[in-house]
């Protein structure tokens, strides 16, 4: 058996933290697995200030750091003083390019790790786990997109499902704080009781990506009534903005009109979504990571409501409460652009919505959740970031 520990007492624990900063991630499991004894032992002797490191940090564990909403949110994080580990596997679903340059921004924090592991890696997630001190966590990685989840339904069960099962055992055996958790608004599925409200149906989603999504909200109650871990979860309204992810259809637009070529605009233009700038939804990830779920002393077995529980476990909506008009939203983008889009109008595609609209309610009473960006303002702000960051000629 090797020790670690005793190897430590001596160590330095700045040059520990520079040498882990400057190392790439490799499970300690597999850093050790080697054939000789005397390449273990040194390996240990390398390693065991790291370890030392990992375990005297508090932080916050940030899934799909490389991705749009993850990157803003460990970001903010960041900048408001905390330490916080990141993890992402680089998936290639979109520019694996665009989510370095994200990670690459996030890396000149000094408190900022990034792990490059798959969140469906059942042992590579319990070692993360064991290797840090995570008080709170902010599950955002999953496998995006309504469409294509019709064609690819593993994916989804994967890292929807799989991942966050994992998620949920590590929290449970650390005993984090608060789990935060991104659903979609997807999960209200044939429902056309408008605005969406949490305390309303949720149990007729129209695609797998939906589906997988209402399932982790009812994995992370039973987690929360079973081992009394708080839980969070988010359902998000067709966010964007700037580093936003090149399927949505902003970025699309964008990079069509550019091009001259002809945007697709289904529905043929009927659509109407409450579209939520990102900065906005990050405000309300801040504001209720530090506020975790409490039991809901008036639930009421006879009369259960969907969104709270005798357990610590809530379910909000975050979104801008203000559904705008696909045609309007593609309008704002014309005059940003100086561009005039050629529109090819097309049928509703299998698995969408013809519309969405947040209540808020939950959010506001809670944290006093108030989005404070207008469509303008925020297709305004997507398309500086889009032509900095792009440079079309």
């Amino acid at each position: 058996m090797i020790r670690l520990y005793p190897q430590v007492e001596h160590q330095d624990p700045g040059a520990a933290k520079s040498y882990y900063k400057a190392a790439h991630y490799w499970p300690l499991s597999r850093f050790l697995r080697h054939p000789s004894r005397a390449v273990r032992r040194r390996r240990a002797v390398t390693i065991a200030p790291l370890i030392l490191y990992r375990q005297s940090i508090v932080s916050i564990l940030v899934t799909g750091s490389a991705g749009f909403i993850g990157f803003h949110v460990a970001k903010r994080l960041l900048a408001a003083g905390e330490t916080v580990v990141g993890v992402d596997n680089y998936d290639p679903y979109y520019d694996v390019a665009l989510k370095h340059a994200r990670v690459n921004q996030l890396l000149e924090y000094n408190d900022f790790t990034q792990v490059e592991l798959d969140i469906s890696d059942r042992d590579g997630m319990r070692e993360l786990f064991e290797t840090h001190r995570f008080d709170r966590v902010v599950h955002l990685a999953a496998q995006a997109g309504v469409r294509h989840s019709i064609d690819h339904p593993h994916d989804y069960v994967d890292a929807n499902v799989t991942g966050t099962l994992n998620v949920l055992e590590g929290c449970r055996h650390t005993k984090a704080a608060h789990l935060v958790y991104a659903s979609t608004s997807s999960v209200y599925g044939a429902s056309t009781d408008m605005p969406f409200d949490p305390s309303g149906d949720a149990d007729h989603p129209l695609a797998i990506y939906a589906a997988t999504k209402r399932a982790t909200e009812l994995m992370a109650h039973s987690y929360a009534h079973l081992h009394r871990l708080p839980t969070t979860g988010l359902r998000f309204f067709t966010v964007y903005g700037p580093w936003g992810r090149p399927d949505m259809a902003l970025f699309l637009f964008t990079k069509k009109m550019l091009a001259g070529e002809s945007i697709p605009v289904f529905n043929h233009g009927h659509h109407r979504r409450d579209f939520t700038y990102v900065d906005d939804i990050v405000e309300g990830i801040v504001r209720i990571l530090y506020q975790p779920a409490t039991p809901d002393a008036a639930w009421n077995s006879d009369v259960p409501q969907p969104d709270s529980s005798p357990a610590p476990w809530r379910v909000y909506n975050i979104g801008n409460g203000n559904p705008v008009p696909l045609m309007d939203y593609i309008e704002e983008l014309e005059k940003c652009l100086d561009v005039t889009a050629d529109k090819e109008m097309l049928p509703m595609q299998p698995g969408d919505v013809e519309a969405t609209h947040a209540s808020v309610d939950g959010l506001f009473n809670a944290v006093d959740y108030r989005p404070q960006t207008s469509v303008a303002e925020g297709v305004e702000k997507f398309v500086d970031w889009y032509l900095d960051y792009y440079k079309p000629s």
